[in-house]
């Protein structure tokens, strides 16, 4: 028959402090699960463990890299989506749509994963606006403030609604939000009906938009499916090996949730030309016309990312060590 699934919900320091990965795992083990998805970064530890301690058991950690650094038993394998385009795709959107030249980034928790998806967001936004609209570099400002997880823990990070109320109290008339939940769409839905020009781009939620048809340029999106079916066929059919996979969108249709791992919807608020230049900018990106990880790229604080002509391999991107130079905020946590 097919698998059955057991779901744990909520598996987070914010929701269960007492609980640790290894515990979820013994009880599912021992209700017969065979497979395990660990879907979150702040998994990696636990989820490494628990393959230690059940080698029969087939895990599956959701954005770590321990089969790259080779730390990870021969029963673990590693997926994730190439979200950077999806983050390009929705930088390139604020960058056609910004009036003001200041877009802001709402950040979740400072990683390599949050500090690329930032970055690609920023690459995006200056290939639309001095690219596509001419604009010249200098006057494009892009600030990343960070919350300090994925969602706001009162009392534990910063407030989101009140980090984008600063944003569009300072001229910043575009925010993409990078954390899991749809502040920046409900501020910015407030100010326009105050008659203030402002947009929003939400992060992770296919329906992010709904309720903010004024504000939301459109959403970058996880479709885990095809990743999965993958891994729960190569179990089935005893053809398991351990590996690392970066899957990114189907370019034929990024769309096309039997197909690709990443998508965007386009967002009611998104003028019909910036349109047109973000259809075409998808394309060129498919195609390899736009190469938005090639030299000369430098870090914030002015060392070398990539050379002139030189292309990012995935591990450079992956770990990258910094914002980039023309980026705004803190590159660590420290």
């Amino acid at each position: 028959g097919a698998p059955e699934p057991i779901v744990i919900d909520k598996v987070n320091p914010a929701d269960r402090p007492d609980t640790t990965v290894e515990q979820i795992v013994d009880d599912m083990v021992a209700q017969g699960a065979q497979l395990i998805f660990a879907t979150s970064d702040d998994m990696k530890d636990g989820t490494r463990e628990a393959a230690v301690l059940h080698p029969q058991v087939k895990f599956v950690h959701v954005s770590g890299d321990d089969v790259l650094t080779g730390k990870a038993p021969p029963n673990l394998s590693n997926v994730m989506g190439r979200m950077e385009y999806g983050k390009m795709i929705a930088g390139f959107a604020a960058g056609m749509t910004t009036r003001t030249g200041k877009i802001g980034y709402l950040g979740p928790l400072i990683n390599e994963e949050t500090r690329r998806l930032a970055a690609c967001c920023y690459l995006g936004a200056r290939y639309a606006w001095e690219k596509e609209r001419g604009k010249a570099p200098e006057d494009l400002s892009f600030q990343v403030t960070w919350i300090g997880f994925w969602f706001n823990i009162p009392g534990v990070t910063a407030d989101p609604t009140q980090v984008a109320l600063n944003f569009y109290n300072t001229g910043y008339d575009v925010v993409l939000s990078g954390i899991d939940t749809t502040e920046a769409v409900v501020v910015a839905t407030q100010k326009q009906k105050k008659g203030k020009k402002v947009w929003a781009v939400p992060y992770d939620y296919i329906g992010a938009c709904t309720g903010g048809a004024d504000v939301c340029l459109g959403v970058p999106y996880f479709n885990w499916g095809p990743g999965y079916v993958s891994f729960v066929k190569a179990s089935m059919e005893g053809k398991w090996v351990s590996k690392w996979v970066w899957l990114g969108p189907d370019w034929k249709d990024i769309n096309n949730t039997d197909t690709s791992t990443v998508g965007f919807i386009t967002g009611p608020a998104l003028s019909s030309s910036a349109k047109a230049a973000l259809d075409k900018f998808i394309k060129d990106l498919g195609t390899g016309k736009a190469e938005l990880f090639k030299g000369p790229l430098y870090y914030q604080d002015g060392t070398v990312f990539l050379k002139d002509g030189e292309v990012a391999t995935d591990k450079q991107i992956w770990y990258i060590k910094q914002l980039l130079k023309g980026m705004d905020g803190q590159s660590s946590a420290k």
